[in-house]
């Protein structure tokens, strides 16, 4: 079983950055592909990064240009770097892990595991 533990949330103003990191403990060898998604108040849950298990990425066309993806050396941690936060990106961040050869992310969260989540807050 992995468990995944996100951090690095907070509030910024509009402009800012953020890191956020997720760190998968346990059975960590099931694990070769990450992503993070995020849920407004409100509103579902949303797709917003992916790195596959050879560094392939991918990111929501809202956050094109402006996150970044990657993961440790170990591959057990994976970040998303935020730079120039809208107050659009509001949300709780949570990351999911699993096994998945490709870019297939909805796969992934279908059946990999989750964290329990962090709050961005992008506020004046």
């Amino acid at each position: 079983q992995v468990e995944l533990e996100e951090s690095g949330g907070g509030w910024v103003q509009p402009g800012g950055s953020l890191r956020l990191s997720c760190a998968a403990s346990g059975a960590t060898f099931s694990v070769n592909a990450m992503g993070w998604y995020r849920q407004a108040p409100g509103k579902q849950r949303e797709f917003v990064a992916f790195i596959s298990d050879v560094g392939a990425t991918k990111y929501a066309a809202s956050v094109l240009g402006r996150f970044t993806i990657s993961r440790d050396n170990g591959g057990d941690t994976a970040y998303l770097q935020m730079n120039n936060l809208k107050p659009e990106d509001t949300a709780v961040y949570s990351c999911n892990a699993g096994f998945l050869y490709g870019d297939d992310y909805a796969r992934l969260a279908s059946r990999g595991a989750w964290g329990q989540g962090t709050q961005v807050t992008v506020s004046s």
